[in-house]
């Protein structure tokens, strides 16, 4: 009885040890490789409050915690926002914004993240600042 009962703690230790994120991996992998394919070429810039302008089917999720906004094929804007944006990168969620005034999208404005499914708000976030990317010789 008395060598079974260590064995007996080992498996159930051994049982309840973590496993590796392998999912998070490959997401955080796919992710890197879309912001590499959109910033390829192309030098960060001195980093906006705003947005000057957008078209709301130019912005590309990274991640939750990066959006991309493509301004024609020279010029990628991005944007971390501040805490991130809870599920934003999965299916069926999408960011919505609104712009106040004529400056564009700004640092602070809220983004409320969408089920469009039910069309219900699951999340917001707030903009950080834009760092536009260029490709060099291009402005």
């Amino acid at each position: 009885m008395r060598s079974i009962t260590p064995l007996l703690i080992v498996t159930a230790l051994a049982g309840c040890a973590p496993t590796p994120p392998q999912q998070t991996a490959l997401v955080d992998t796919r992710a890197q490789e879309k912001l590499s394919r959109l910033l390829t070429g192309k030098v960060a810039g001195r980093p906006q409050s705003c947005l000057p302008s957008y078209r709301s089917n130019e912005m590309i999720v990274i991640d939750e915690n990066t959006i991309a906004f493509r301004d024609g094929t020279d010029r990628v804007w991005i944007n971390h926002p501040n805490g991130g944006c809870n599920l934003l990168g999965s299916s069926p969620y999408a960011l919505v914004t609104h712009s106040v005034g004529s400056m564009g999208l700004c640092r602070g404005d809220i983004g409320h993240v969408t089920d469009t499914l039910n069309h219900s708000t699951v999340g917001s976030c707030s903009m950080g600042d834009f760092v536009p990317y260029t490709t060099p010789g291009r402005s």
